[in-house]
Parts: structure tokens; sequence; C-alpha cells
């Protein structure tokens, strides 16, 4: 049986989105239980549209990249080629369709909806921009809340996202790309 989430707010909105984006971190894929723990997860979220952070498959390209730089775009964009084979396993587990528009419901196939959305030209490439942005721009365009959903909690009481971007709990251009994001909420394995 899995254990509860913890939740908190980040930004609160002037109301409640119909529909949020949740965002989940890659880590959350190495617990033995986690699609259990992200199927009641989604459960309690209001028609939710999941974008998959790359956990240790994006890893792996940070060591070959940290061992023999290659160029900084080709890495940007395997990184978020990785995100597609990750959404892909979320999407199996949890009986999802994976989705190229963010109009839809599931899992959002992250490298798909970039390059269709236009947003693939906005977004700096870098190792300081993670799916934590990529989720940020797709709450921001569809005008959906954000549900974090990451391994470990923000730090205790801080909600100012530079700081949580300084502290490496969210990525650094985050705070930039969740600007128009009106509602930013966080879940945590309890």
């Amino acid at each position: 049986m899995t254990g509860a989430w913890r939740r908190g707010t980040l930004r609160a909105g002037p109301r409640a989105a119909a529909a949020e984006i949740v965002k989940v971190g890659g880590s959350l894929l190495a617990l033995r239980d986690w699609p259990e723990r992200l199927a009641e997860l989604v459960a309690a979220s209001p028609a939710p549209l999941l974008v998959v952070g790359g956990g240790r498959v994006v890893d792996g390209l940070r060591e070959i990249d940290a061992a023999n730089p290659r160029p900084t775009p080709l890495m940007h964009d395997l990184a978020i080629d990785a995100m597609t084979l990750t959404a892909r396993i979320v999407a199996d587990a949890l009986g999802l369709p994976v989705v190229a528009l963010a109009t839809d419901g599931g899992v959002l196939d992250a490298a798909a909806w970039l390059r269709s959305s236009g947003q693939a030209a906005r977004l700096p490439a870098g190792w300081h921009v993670t799916s934590d942005s990529i989720a940020a721009l797709v709450a921001a365009e569809t005008g959906r809340g954000l549900l974090l959903a990451k391994r470990v909690p923000p730090p205790a009481g801080d909600h100012d996202l530079e700081r949580l971007a300084t502290a490496g709990w969210v990525d650094a251009h985050f705070p930039g790309a969740a600007a128009a994001v009106a509602t930013i909420t966080w879940a945590a394995p309890a």
C-alpha cells in the first residue's frame, strides 16, 4: 500500500484551476511503488495533463556530457527527447495516452509539444532548463494550475521561486517560465 502525499501551495491564484498540469519529477520513477503513488496523485487532480521529467535517463546524459562535453543544443535536445521515454513508461503504467497537444488529457510528449507549439525556439538550451520549466510553460500557455510532484518537499516555509531555484528544488529558468502561472502547488511522498 502506498503512503499519502504531503502537499502545499507555493502560489495561490485567484481561483482554483479547472484542470492542472502535473509535473512528475523523474526521480519519483526510482521509487519501487511509483505507479501506485502516481495513480493516487492523478486520481486526486482535476483533468490532469502530466509532464514527466527525465530522471535517471537524463542523469545519464549529464554524466556523458560531463565526461566528454558535447554541444549544448545537442544535449538539451537529447534530454528533452529522453522525457518522451519516461512519458511513455508512465503512460503505460497508468493506462493513459501519450499526447502531443496540451489540450488533451494524458501524458504529454514534451518534445512533440515543444516543436508543435513553437515553444522550442523560446526555450533556452542548457542544463539550467529542465522539465520544471517545460511544465511551467505548458501551464502558462493553457492557463492551468501547476502541481510540482517531486521526491522531496521544498525547503520548509520557502515559497519564493528564485530562492527555490537557487536551492536547486526547481531549475534556474523556472521563476521566469512560471511568471504567468497563477497557481503553483507541490506534492511529495509522505
